[in-house]
């Protein structure tokens, strides 16, 4: 099954010490190359993120986000319970200078240092940070299947057109063969003085010889069979797939290059139009 390059996912993860969030989003790349942006008190899990993701990411620019956002509930906050009977105490004892002076309760929590969120555990956070890359990689890795999916039926699409259009020419080439050969009997019979009918033949196999694409259109067949057998395949194909594109190619220049004759001219003109295209989805593919 390949597996596209580009791809998205996300997820959240409630802890004593906030609400942990996750991103991870790729595009097309040579090679693996990740971006990290960390919230402080997960910094040191740098190298391990960066293991975790290479063991099932192998190709792509990738960008990960771990966030960790202040808990809402004062279920992960703290209260600096001496400091706040010093502010109460205060306001107790002036409250005869300032009979005016009105405190309330969430003023008093307003103050710098009287509400602090509880300092995290590093290990235990680092834990649950691990746990949620686990979560998204899994649906990143689905959603590189799912649209990996997509590529390989768009490819096997024009590699049928591919096969269906060398096996015209195929069908085509004793007919151009005998045209070739009526061609130059015509020719022969105009010329003024008579010619050896053995150099003339001899002449004429040398010259089909040049113009034989039965070669091409085999090696053709057999990157035809390459392509789908990678097309299946679990582990990474697209630089496989890559390299076998190039060979077609190959193949339809020099289809075009021995042409005598417009069907076959036209043939190899629509053999390279469904190469780059098989080429433009070859692209996305890790």
């Amino acid at each position: 099954m390949i597996r596209s390059m580009t791809a998205f996912a996300s997820g959240e993860r409630a802890t004593p010490w906030g609400l942990l969030g996750c991103e991870l989003r790729s595009v097309n790349h040579r090679f693996l190359e990740t971006g990290l942006r960390l919230a402080d008190e997960l910094r040191a899990l740098e190298p391990v993120l960066r293991e975790r993701i290479a063991a099932r990411v192998q190709r792509g620019k990738l960008d990960l986000v771990l966030r960790l956002r202040a808990p809402e509930s004062a279920a992960g906050l703290v209260v600096n319970e001496p400091l706040l009977e010093q502010l109460g105490a205060l306001a107790q004892r002036l409250d005869g200078s300032f009979p005016r002076l009105q405190v309330e309760f969430t003023q008093l929590l307003q103050v710098p240092g009287v509400l602090r969120v509880q300092a995290a555990d590093g290990e235990a956070l680092q834990a649950q940070a691990l746990a949620l890359l686990d979560e998204v990689l899994d649906g990143f890795v689905a959603a590189r299947e799912r649209e990996g999916d997509k590529l390989a039926t768009a490819i096997s699409e024009r590699v049928d057109a591919i096969e269906r259009i060398a096996g015209q020419v195929r069908e085509l080439i004793p007919a151009i063969r005998e045209g070739q050969r009526a061609k130059l009997a015509a020719r022969l019979a105009d010329l003024p003085h008579p010619v050896d009918p053995g150099r003339a033949e001899q002449e004429l196999v040398l010259w089909l010889q040049k113009l034989d694409v039965d070669e091409e259109l085999d090696r053709l067949s057999s990157h035809i069979v390459e392509i789908r057998r990678v097309l299946v395949q679990r582990e990474p194909v697209g630089r496989r797939l890559d390299f076998l594109l190039q060979e077609f190619n190959r193949e339809a220049n020099t289809l075009g290059s021995k042409s005598v004759d417009a069907r076959t001219s036209s043939a190899a003109v629509e053999l390279k139009v469904l190469i780059d295209q098989v080429r433009e989805q070859v692209q996305n593919i890790e």
